[in-house]
């Protein structure tokens, strides 16, 4: 690896424009992320330890955490295969249609939840297209967990394959060809030259793919008909216990549910930097 690095562009701007920007967004960051987060934890432990841990342990608290740990723990494998695949294909061949190929790519991010939650329905729901064809076979997909995982995938397809994609393009392929000219198959070459390169950005990706995944709400809203101890995730359940006037419970989950966002930015923030370290040694 190289060890030449550019040198930070020097900014000419005065003093206090260079200030002012930090200040303003020092200051949205603080009133609209870092107080509302902690009024959360404030609120959840408002009425005592012992309400707080029954509130968790509620049995239709858990189920909405397990569903979605369940949900989570699909739906980003498959996003991890789905990414992988999609970023080989549009970085390592050409074929045509490939920019819409990476354009459907980022569907996701351009449409609501809340449309993508209909699609589904109007797809897989008792008078959608396949609806009878499930029917006759007993199958469930609609308000039951394959709709809720269906959805969840859906929304987060995206996030693994855009952040593979454009690191793929800028490594090119000259170390695979290598690997292959020197008679290494296309597993070989996967596993030994082009994982060891996007490892961190990979992770980086299913990260991201987690973090949204737990937090999903307006699509899996839709198709999950909010069925309490069956289809209801957290985000579902806080949503319902809020909605009752059951505030400290809500808050109780939700202060759950931001622990597992607050672990993992600390994750994101770790791989960012070591994804800043090796960019800056190549």
């Amino acid at each position: 690896m190289g060890s030449s690095k550019t040198k930070p562009l020097q900014s000419t701007d005065p003093w206090w424009v260079r200030w002012m920007l930090i200040g303003i967004s020092v200051a949205f960051l603080t009133f609209l992320l870092l107080l509302p987060l902690i009024i959360i934890f404030q609120e959840a432990l408002s009425k005592g330890i012992a309400f707080y841990i029954q509130s968790i342990s509620d049995r239709n608290a858990w189920n909405a955490v397990k569903m979605t740990l369940i949900t989570a723990g699909i739906a980003v494998p498959l996003n991890l295969i789905f990414g992988i695949a999609a970023a080989w294909a549009t970085t390592k061949y050409r074929f045509r249609g490939k920019s819409i190929l990476i354009s459907m790519i980022d569907l996701p991010f351009a449409i609501s939840p809340i449309v993508a939650g209909l699609m589904l329905v109007l797809v897989f729901g008792s008078q959608g297209w396949w609806g009878e064809w499930l029917s006759d076979r007993g199958i469930q997909v609609i308000f039951a967990v394959p709709g809720v995982v269906l959805a969840t995938v859906f929304v987060t397809f995206p996030f693994v394959a855009r952040e593979l994609i454009p690191l793929m393009q800028e490594q090119g392929s000259d170390e695979e060809w290598a690997a292959i000219s020197l008679g290494a198959n296309g597993w070989q070459t996967f596993w030994k030259v082009t994982l060891p390169n996007i490892k961190w950005a990979l992770l980086y990706g299913v990260l991201l793919c987690n973090a949204r995944a737990m937090g999903e709400f307006g699509a899996v809203s839709i198709v999950s008909s909010n069925i309490r101890g069956r289809t209801n995730t957290m985000p579902l359940q806080i949503d319902a216990l809020y909605s009752e006037y059951q505030s400290a419970a809500a808050f109780a989950l939700a202060s759950l549910l931001a622990g597992l966002g607050v672990f993992t930015l600390i994750g994101k923030t770790i791989l960012e930097s070591r994804i800043k370290a090796l960019k800056s040694d190549r």
